[in-house]
């Protein structure tokens, strides 16, 4: 605190009105002197004393503390700062800066980092928003950013209004080498079965010039598919196969060369959503019944859904005399939809069908075909499946696995899950199933096909335990049978209904290989920092350990543990952006942290042009710390705050007025005499 005393001018009256109220004597003076009339120096030593009283001048003391002026230190903490000696000679600033600035009095000095930041981008100017909320612009000397130029969210050139020097000391070199990949206009959308071209660019600076043109490894979901050569512009085109619906991560990389800045930027990597143009069903009813309607209404009910639909109301052994030319009725093109067209479904489901000479042993062989080599085939027994016009007595013997025993159960059962319909994706958490011990509290059915699984997985049983809904795999393709025609009392709400719909959703998108019906699935999400791991168990046995696999291939075991029945999870901390593998052994997952191709680790090269529009519209300087820590120095506002070696700082020389006293110079009676003294000599000296 310091006291500073002052002489100040408090007037009797306003300034313009004493100039006024003088102004008359002061001419009456001047006519006087023209005419050399007596006492002519007294009249004048009247009016000054007269002016002098007038303006009451006064000494003042006034007790100030002063305001500290307050320095910035923004230092870049994320990722691209690890690449090379920047992070050596971004501490080593710091600290010079830190020493300097904290041995001046009267200066607050802050430090504000930013990062490591493992989901997108340097937001250095973000956190400084946020420390400067209380500082008053006037207070504010300077800022000093101390990084690699690589900066994303880089103001206009008018923040903090010019009122204080933005500087950039850049840490790195300023050749380098590096190649960059970058995917141009990614897709984001791809039809499942069909391809999506991917369009690449590899770009090759400032310096590496002898570098071989690149070859490019494409990887689909982690495994590698093809391996490209880039042209000689850098540019490929690299078509991509979608297996599957859902997110398919596409990765393109790139080998590293020696003296490159890093290699993060050489992969770069897309999630493309895989969606179906439309999935062809065919459907054929062996007769009409009760719950053909269901079907029709359920498999409608989806838009994604391209229906056919043949119901067999005339067999070809039936002739009732009626002609030909009154029938409302088609021929079953079975040669076209068995034959010529079957490679054009999806999937194929037999509702009730019997034998009846409608389809050629031939045509049924082409279905066993088309299973096994990819396709999806979906039986609802009837009656008839227990008789000797089975479907099962048929070349479908070998994909079907439930095998008929001869018995049809008409009696009133509660279909439940077994041990495995708990744990597996298509039945598990089905509404009203229970828990495996409480039963489940949806309705009866009446009717069910006594048959004995050979193979596949019996997800449901019905009467005495008998399979009721069982899933196979064979060949390629996939098979499900539901051995009962009575789904329609669910569609129906006998008894409460059932989950009819949600059921035969996940039968036909486990059978169209929807990822997450998957059994044993291993699944890696991220939320935020965070890695959920999690896999679903179809065996009774104790998850093991997972492998998990960095963005610079770094690896780490973990424990997974049992939350629930047929669910083990562990939870991972993750500090970078960029995508993370697990796997168990035999299978994997993919999970990607932050964006898939961050800017951050895109544009590596230091460089101060980011900064350009901030720091010059400030009157600030970028200086290359490879050159070494530059001079601090305190200006005056209004001076130049840079030079060549040295980065300047306002000083702003604030402070608060915390206490003050005044004095009078002229108390009254010293005006009085002041005034009467030159009166009475002016008068005795024109009475002579």
């Amino acid at each position: 605190m310091t006291a500073v005393t002052d002489i100040v001018f408090d007037p009797w009256l306003p300034i313009w009105l004493v100039g006024a109220a003088l102004l008359p004597a002061l001419l009456f003076a001047v006519l006087a002197a023209i005419r050399s009339s007596r006492g002519l120096g007294w009249r004048i030593v009247f009016l000054a004393a007269a002016f002098v009283v007038l303006l009451n001048p006064a000494v003042t003391q006034e007790e100030r503390r002063p305001i500290d002026d307050v320095a910035v230190i923004a230092v870049d903490r994320s990722p691209s700062m690890q690449i090379g000696e920047r992070s050596v000679q971004r501490d080593q600033a710091v600290e010079a800066l830190r020493r300097t600035l904290e041995r001046r009095d009267g200066l607050d000095v802050r430090v504000v980092s930013a990062g490591p930041d493992p989901t997108t981008e340097t937001t250095l100017f973000a956190r400084l928003d946020s420390a400067l909320t209380d500082v008053p612009r006037d207070r504010l000397s300077g800022v000093i950013l101390v990084t690699d130029g690589q900066v994303h969210d880089v103001p206009e050139s008018g923040w903090l209004d010019g009122q204080a020097p933005v500087h950039a000391l850049i840490a790195g070199s300023r050749q380098a080498s590096d190649r960059r990949l970058t995917i141009v206009d990614p897709p984001a959308f791809g039809i499942v079965n069909q391809t999506v071209e991917i369009q690449v660019e590899v770009t090759t600076g400032p310096a590496g010039p002898d570098w071989p043109l690149p070859t490019l490894t494409v990887r689909r979901d982690g495994a590698v598919i093809d391996t490209v050569p880039a042209g000689p512009d850098g540019r490929a085109t690299l078509p991509v196969p979608l297996e599957h619906g859902g997110s398919t991560i596409i990765e393109v990389e790139t080998p590293i060369m020696p003296g490159e800045l890093t290699g993060a930027n050489n992969r770069a990597a897309i999630s493309v959503s895989g969606v179906r143009d439309r999935l062809r069903v065919l459907l054929v009813s062996g007769e009409p019944h009760m719950g053909e309607r269901v079907w029709r209404n359920i498999l409608k009910s989806d838009p994604s859904v391209d229906l056919v639909h043949f119901t067999i109301l005339r067999p070809p052994e039936g002739q009732d005399g009626t002609p030909i030319s009154e029938l409302s009725l088609i021929a079953f093109p079975v040669r076209e939809l068995f034959d010529a067209q079957i490679d054009q479904f999806d999937l194929i489901i037999f509702d009730r069908y019997r034998r009846r000479g409608v389809l050629h042993q031939t045509y049924l062989e082409n279905i066993a075909r088309f299973v096994e080599g990819g396709g999806a085939l979906l039986e609802a027994s009837g009656p008839d499946f227990a008789e000797v016009f089975s479907l099962y007595r048929t070349p479908l013997q070998r994909i079907l696995p439930g095998r008929p025993t001869g018995t049809v159960t008409e009696a009133g059962f509660r279909p439940d899950l077994t041990d495995l319909g708990h744990r597996h994706p298509v039945t598990t958490g089905l509404d009203g199933a229970g828990d495996g011990e409480a039963e489940p509290v949806w309705g009866r059915w009446f009717r069910q096909i006594d048959v004995q699984a050979d193979r596949g997985d019996v997800l449901m049983t019905g009467h005495g335990g008998l399979p009721l809904l069982m899933l196979d795999r064979v060949g390629d393709g996939r098979v499900a049978q539901v051995a009962s025609d009575h789904m329609w009392l669910w569609a129906r709400g006998f008894e409460g209904g059932g989950p009819q719909a949600e059921l035969l959703r996940r039968v036909a998108h486990w059978l169209m290989r929807e990822p997450s019906l998957e059994e044993n699935r291993l699944t890696a999400e991220a939320d935020g920092t965070r890695l959920r791991i999690s896999r679903s168990l179809i065996a009774e046995e104790a998850a093991g350990p997972v492998q998990v696999t960095g963005p610079e291939g770094e690896t780490v075991t973990v424990e997974l543990q049992t939350v629930r029945t047929g669910q083990a999870e562990a939870e991972l901390a993750v500090d970078r952006p960029g995508i993370f593998q697990v796997t168990d052994g035999e299978r994997q997952a993919l999970a990607v942290v932050g964006e898939l191709s961050p800017p951050e680790l895109t544009e590596v090269h230091a460089s101060p042009q980011p900064l350009a529009p901030v720091v010059a519209g400030s009157g600030g300087a970028s200086l290359w710390l490879a050159d070494g820590v530059p001079d601090l120095r305190f200006v005056h506002p209004g001076r130049d705050t840079a030079g060549p070696n040295w980065l300047g700082l306002v000083d702003h020389d604030r402070y608060q007025v915390v206490g003050a006293s005044q004095t009078a110079l002229l108390p009254p009676w010293l005006a009085v005499l002041a005034l009467l003294v030159p009166l009475i000599a002016g008068w005795r000296a024109e009475g002579r």
